[in-house]
């Protein structure tokens, strides 16, 4: 599978190419045409641990409602498009929502130290709904489309893992 990646953070952007070649339960990476010594294993949902050339990363990798992945590495964060050539390209005409009821889950482990919304309230798609901190940043997670907030299942001070639900929008 071949897949170009473009990479914005507040050193610029740039476009890197990715061929994965899947061998047994692992992949063959290939960046930019050269081979990388690299490993790569989800270790909880949206947090992949990567070993590139004897090196240890976490990276913790958010969806967003543009299309675009923010992912966090230790303090440097980034915004990442991946654009798969077999993707039909027309369906970025208009944006997609999500569509009945959603669960809102923590995409890593932290501690909720807001709630932007209460049960009941009316909210759009892309608003705040809860912040959790994580590794001493801020993530606020948004609503994946308009409705209302059914129910809220954190505090504020609680901690949670990667994929508890926090809340569902209906």
């Amino acid at each position: 599978m071949k897949l170009e990646v473009h990479l914005e953070g507040v050193s610029g952007s740039k476009t890197r190419v990715v061929e994965l070649q899947r061998e047994g339960e692992r992949f063959q990476i290939t960046l930019d045409g050269q081979p990388v010594n690299a490993d790569a294993i989800e270790i909880a949902p949206n947090t992949i641990s990567v070993i590139l050339d004897g090196q240890s990363f976490v990276i913790h990798a958010t969806p967003s409602l543009d299309d675009k992945l923010k992912l966090q590495c230790g303090p440097h964060e980034f915004s990442a498009e991946i654009v798969d050539p077999r993707v039909w390209r027309g369906r970025k005409q208009g944006a997609l929502e999500a569509e009945g009821r959603q669960q809102i889950t923590a995409p890593m482990p932290g501690k909720v130290i807001r709630l932007l919304v209460a049960a009941g309230d009316s909210v759009e798609a892309g608003q705040g709904l809860v912040v959790v901190e994580a590794m001493k940043m801020q993530n606020e997670i948004k609503s994946p489309k308009n409705g209302k907030v059914e129910r809220l299942l954190v505090k504020e001070g609680q901690n949670v893992n990667a994929g508890d639900v926090l809340a569902w929008v209906e």
